[in-house]
This record gives C-alpha cells, structure tokens and sequence, in this order.
C-alpha cells in the first residue's frame, strides 16, 4: 500500500511579519506536514515549484498565529457588580480586602462542575481563536484547594484536546489565601508546595507553576518557597509582580530563572537589569491596566533599552481583565503603553512563546522549519492590527498546517 506524500500549501504575495518584523518585499511561504518548509521573495518562486504546491492564499498580511502567554480562562461566576464598585470608587485592594475579587471567583470555581468550567472556558476560547489565537496558556488559581485546583487544570488540558488550539497550562496555587487559611498563609504556602504542586507534577496537569507576589497576595520569600518547589519538580516558573507595589518579586523570581515576570507597573532598575541579565520575559498587561484604571505605567523604556523582551497578553479573567479580543490588546499596548506597533505584535507572536518557553521550537516566528501556526489577516500593513480595533479581519487561521478559520483562496 502506497501512501501520498503530504499536500504542500503555498501562500503568496503576501505582506510577510516573521515574528520580529516585517519583511520588505512581497513573500511567499510553503508549509508541509505541519512545518514551514519554504520562505522566500514571491519574486524567486519557481513555476514548477509553485506548481507542485495547492494555492491557499494570496495577499494580505500573514503573521505568526497568534500566543496569548497569560490567561485565567477557566473559571465559574461572574464579577461585573464589582465592576460597578470600582465605578464607583472602590479600589481593586479594598474589594479584594472585603472578600470581593479573587475569593468570590474560588467560591464560584468550586462549586461549579467540570463539564461546567468546560463549556463556559470553551466558549472564552474560542473567541480567542476568532482573532487569531492558537497557543494560550491558561492559569488555574481560583480552586486554592488540591483538588480544585486539580480540577481546573485538567479542564485546561482537555480544551488542548478538544480544540484545534495549543494550551499551556499553568498551576497557580499561589494566587490568593482561601477562607480556610484566613490567618495561616504559611500554613497554605505548605499546603502548595508540599500537596499541590507534587500533585499536579505527578499528573501531569501542569507545564509551569506561578505566584502572585504582592502585599494583598505572597510575600517574596512565600513565593520563593514556591519555586523551590517548583524547581524540584522540574516545573518552568513564572511571576505575577510588581502590580500593585514594587516588593522586588520580578527580581527574585528572575533569580530562580523565571520564563516571563508579569503586570510589572512597579517594577525597578534592579528589576529590570535582574530579567536581562536571567533572560527572563516582561509580560505586559494593558487590559488589566485598562479596567483597573491604573496610573503607574511600566518602565517600558528602562525594558526597551535593556532588551528585555516583552511579551503582551489578554490576562483574560473574570475581574481584572474579562476581556477576550487579542487585538484590542495591541491597540492598548500602544496607546496605553507606547509601544510601536511592531513592538506589540512582536509581544503576541514570538515573544509570547518565549515567556512560555516555546521559543527554542521556533513557535510564534515564520520560519524554515517553524511550525505551522499561522494567521492571514485583510490588511495592508501589520501595523493596522493594532491601530484598528475592528474584528472580522482574520481572513485564515492555519494551526499546525491546517487551515481552521476561513476558506482556501485559489
């Protein structure tokens, strides 16, 4: 029995950003069994070549699929009367400090069924993939029990599987001090090294351990013990810090040889020179700076002229950012943060993927040998992604090599 030899696709003419920037000339790229094979100037594909190639697209402008590198996308409840208390003056700490934010989503996330916190995140994702998602990492962090926090991570892994999309998933017991440990934070912070994080180590629900380090969270040396943990495991880390106060957690976890630092409004000199020199990645958040109507900016030049590499994502959550549009977040990093737009894409394609460690596969580049992951966009420029916010634009999404959004142009 003879098998075919695998369809290879070809896109043309098309406005080409790789990942980093945007190539000067019209391009054409060739993918194969799920990899890029082939990138060049259209000026220099052969007839024959192109021949041997199914036509899947020409023209417009065709990017890295899209990498939203910090999500809380499972979770049960909904937050918007405190949306209407931050109207109207409550802060974002004296909600949490009355019961309010993180806490009344675990209430929610734990009484809430698997086969619920599916369908109710399948539907948050796929809205993602609408505008051109197809890796995501999603947190757990709203069960802060072993079991549920077990639970929310197995609902991440079976999105991964039951939709054309690649997760991550993150275990974030470390978010937030569940009522049973009211006044033992210690107490909990054994509970996550010693029960948790073994836990999903073993199942394998998690492919990287967070905290949130921050006065209304963890302190530094809490954290700390968290990664330690994490390290012995052999799990990746990653840092909620520096949002709300500057307690030097972006330079600790950068010590422990964090992927990514996130929110980071706060964050130092010796913050930003800890992440070069560990190589770690600034993930910014505009949407959570958006709705909480935050004033302190990141230091985005200190970043910049360190080049410390800077990822953007949605944060997308049920408080702080329910908001579920991945280009809108490139407007908002160039509006709220001024970054270039080339910046901002650059922080959704391949600087997302290097805050979730991906980048040694070459994910969120077009490249030689890159995977497949792919986005034609009906535009001109890559910079009109972020300077509109208008959805409908995402002409094709291609995961691994298959075309998944949209419909083959001949």
């Amino acid at each position: 029995m003879t098998t075919s030899p695998p369809i290879r696709r070809l896109w043309r003419d098309v406005t080409l950003f790789d990942g980093m920037d945007t190539l000067p000339e019209p391009m054409a790229v060739i993918v194969e069994g799920g990899r890029i094979v082939r990138v060049m100037p259209s000026a220099r594909l052969a007839d024959d070549e192109a021949a041997n190639c199914t036509l899947q697209g020409t023209g417009g402008v065709l990017t890295p699929g899209l990498v939203d590198c910090h999500t809380h996308l499972v979770f049960g409840g909904s937050r918007a009367d405190e949306f209407e208390s931050r109207l109207e003056g409550a802060s974002y700490e004296e909600i949490a400090r009355r019961g309010g934010g993180i806490l009344s989503t675990v209430h929610a996330t734990r009484a809430a069924s698997e086969e619920a916190l599916f369908q109710a995140a399948k539907s948050r994702l796929e809205a993602l993939m609408r505008e051109g998602v197809t890796t995501v990492e999603i947190k757990s962090g709203y069960g802060l029990s072993v079991a549920d926090e077990l639970k929310m991570l197995r609902v991440a892994r079976r999105l991964g599987e039951a939709l054309p999309v690649r997760v991550v998933t993150t275990l974030l017991g470390a978010h937030a001090l569940p009522p049973e440990f009211k006044d033992d934070s210690n107490g909990y912070i054994d509970l996550v090294c010693r029960e948790m994080i073994p836990a999903a180590a073993e199942q394998r629900l998690a492919d990287a351990v967070d905290v949130f380090c921050e006065k209304i969270a963890f302190s530094v040396a809490q954290c700390e013990r968290v990664f330690e943990a994490a390290e012995a495991h052999g799990l990746p880390i990653k840092a909620h810090a520096e949002q709300l106060s500057n307690l030097g957690g972006s330079a600790m976890a950068a010590r422990h040889g964090a992927l990514s630092a996130d929110h980071i409004e706060y964050l130092d000199e010796a913050g930003v020179a800890a992440l070069r020199e560990a190589g770690s990645v600034a993930v910014l958040l505009p949407g959570a700076f958006h709705t909480l109507r935050e004033t302190q900016l990141p230091p985005i030049a200190a970043l910049r002229e360190a080049g410390v590499p800077m990822a953007i994502a949605t944060d997308a959550n049920p408080g702080s950012s329910p908001l579920f549009m991945p280009t809108l977040m490139l407007n908002f990093a160039c509006t709220l943060f001024r970054l270039t737009p080339r910046e901002a894409l650059a922080g959704m394609t391949a600087h997302g993927a290097r805050a979730l460690g991906l980048h040694r596969q070459s994910l969120g580049r077009i490249a030689e040998g890159a995977p497949a992951d792919l986005c034609l966009w009906d535009a001109k420029t890559p910079a009109e992604l972020a300077y509109a916010v208008q959805p409908g634009r995402l002409r094709q999404r291609i995961y691994q090599g298959v075309l998944t959004h949209g419909q083959d142009q001949h």
